[in-house]
């Protein structure tokens, strides 16, 4: 991995027991978003992963924060949002006459990164120099 595609504040969570197609839908909608306009519009998503992501991109938020107080939250805006597959639990499910299917309890993983939106604009314009 480059140096570059790591800059940024990040924040994960891993083993969440959502399938990763459910969450990826909400995601979508968010992804290269200001920060701001992404909390708003997960806010009003009735989605379980739409409150899910929204708690991954508040800790990353807090971690830009932290690390730097001359931020604001209106200057972020979300890098990078990866919703990876987990492990799959298997489970017996009882059917008629004696018979059993399989259950697959699906998990995944999210990480995000947020970044300064003034930080894309001096990178693109100091790699065309």
């Amino acid at each position: 991995m480059s140096a570059a595609k790591t800059t940024g504040w990040r924040a994960s969570v891993p083993f969440l027991r959502v399938s990763a197609t459910k969450i990826r839908r909400v995601a979508d909608n968010v992804r290269r978003k200001p920060y701001v306009e992404a909390m708003a519009l997960l806010g009003a998503l009735p989605h379980k992963g739409a409150r899910l992501i929204g708690k991954v991109l508040q800790s990353a938020a807090a971690n830009a924060l932290a690390a730097n107080k001359e931020l604001d939250e209106g200057r972020l805006y979300v890098k990078e949002l990866l919703i990876d597959v987990g492990p799959t639990m298997k489970r017996m499910w009882a059917r008629g006459r004696g018979r059993a299917d399989r259950l697959l309890k699906r998990s995944c993983h999210i990480s995000a990164i947020v970044d300064e939106i003034g930080a894309k604009e001096e990178k693109a314009n100091g790699s065309e120099g």
